[in-house]
């Protein structure tokens, strides 16, 4: 781990910090790729990994992928990310937060972690004891930002996919456009509820068929398995759960016209956008369309930084601005015969002073 520079995800980060603390047994990596336009922001993943490797290129393929999102949201924030490795049964205790809490705190700064998957807003609630670089802090009041930054991911992601539905399909609402969506978590089923809420026709699967088959039963929607949802003919592909998905097998497989969701990392490596360029497939750049839940943990970041409160309407009033985002990019896509996710590497790296 100590030769992370030659790993293929390193892509000049600024810092890769390792923490381990013998007595808590936590340890954890903090990556930060670009502090150009501010802090590196970004969640802290707890996730098991069967081989610490797939933890480094976690780190450093999320944090490069928040320098991108931060950036293309128009946010004064670089991009971070932080991964706790957890044991196989998952085990998180206090003194391993406390732990994780003093190491972010510090980097004086350099680094403001929030949510990721594994982790809660109790858990933030714990780091802000021990840190103040900390965000997703439950709500002070009435229309008041912070707290899961969920709902505002799958808010703008649902905004994504009505852009993609308009733009590729012609349709002005998702009124009877058969939506797969794949996990069914806090993002991807509030994605559901929203478009369900719209007249779409869902289809839904999760590693937790449990939880699948409940939503759809909620819903009105059918449930298929885990393994079935990538090759299900539909109008719109909607990717919820972990990366890494679309890979040359998985693109070859796909019956579909949009793969618009909240998943980080969907394309398993960069040429495969090209791959689904060529299918004729509309993607929608995963770090452009997700990109509500780190506006809302930005802006309730750096409004108690000025020493206020953030609103939800001025959150939700940028990640209405995620349509307009994703629509420059197609356009550009389709002038230059470019698929959609150089375009927004490109825009992105201009942002931050890399291109």
């Amino acid at each position: 781990m100590t030769a992370f520079w030659t790993e293929p995800d390193f892509d000049d980060h600024e810092m890769v910090h390792v923490v381990r603390d013998r007595a808590s047994g936590l340890t954890a990596i903090i990556a930060v790729h670009s502090s150009h336009l501010g802090p590196g922001a970004g969640g802290t993943r707890f996730w098991h990994y069967a081989d610490p490797a797939g933890a480094l290129r976690d780190a450093l393929r999320l944090s490069r992928g928040m320098s991108y999102k931060n950036a293309m949201a128009g946010l004064p924030m670089g991009g971070g990310k932080a991964v706790i490795l957890a044991d196989e049964a998952r085990t998180k205790t206090p003194e391993m937060l406390a732990a994780f809490g003093d190491a972010v705190e510090a980097l004086g700064g350099r680094y403001v972690t929030a949510e990721d998957v594994g982790m809660s807003e109790a858990d933030m609630v714990a780091l802000s004891e021990r840190t103040a670089h900390v965000s997703g802090l439950p709500v002070t009041g009435e229309n008041a930002a912070g707290g899961d930054p969920g709902p505002f991911t799958s808010y703008g992601i649902y905004l994504g996919i009505l852009a993609a539905i308009r733009h590729k399909l012609g349709k002005d609402s998702a009124k009877g456009v058969h939506v797969a969506v794949q996990g069914v978590g806090s993002v991807g089923g509030g994605v559901a509820r929203l478009l369900a809420k719209d007249g779409a026709k869902l289809t839904l699967a999760d590693i937790n068929e449990g939880a699948a088959h409940s939503l759809a039963n909620e819903l009105g929607a059918n449930a298929v398995s885990a393994d079935a949802i990538m090759t299900t003919p539909c109008d719109v592909l909607s990717p919820n759960a972990l990366g890494a998905i679309l890979d040359e097998e998985s693109i070859a497989a796909l019956d579909t016209a949009i793969i618009a969701g909240g998943a980080n990392n969907q394309l398993a490596r960069s040429f495969h956008g090209e791959t689904v360029f060529k299918r004729d497939i509309l993607y929608a750049p995963d770090y452009v369309i997700n990109a509500g839940g780190i506006i809302s943990v930005a802006w309730e970041y750096l409004a108690r930084r000025e020493g206020r409160v953030g609103s939800v309407a001025e959150v939700r009033s940028r990640i209405e601005q995620i349509p307009g985002r994703l629509e420059q990019i197609w356009q550009e896509s389709a002038a230059t015969n470019t698929s959609p996710d150089v375009v927004a590497d490109r825009m992105a790296q201009e942002l931050i002073g890399r291109g």
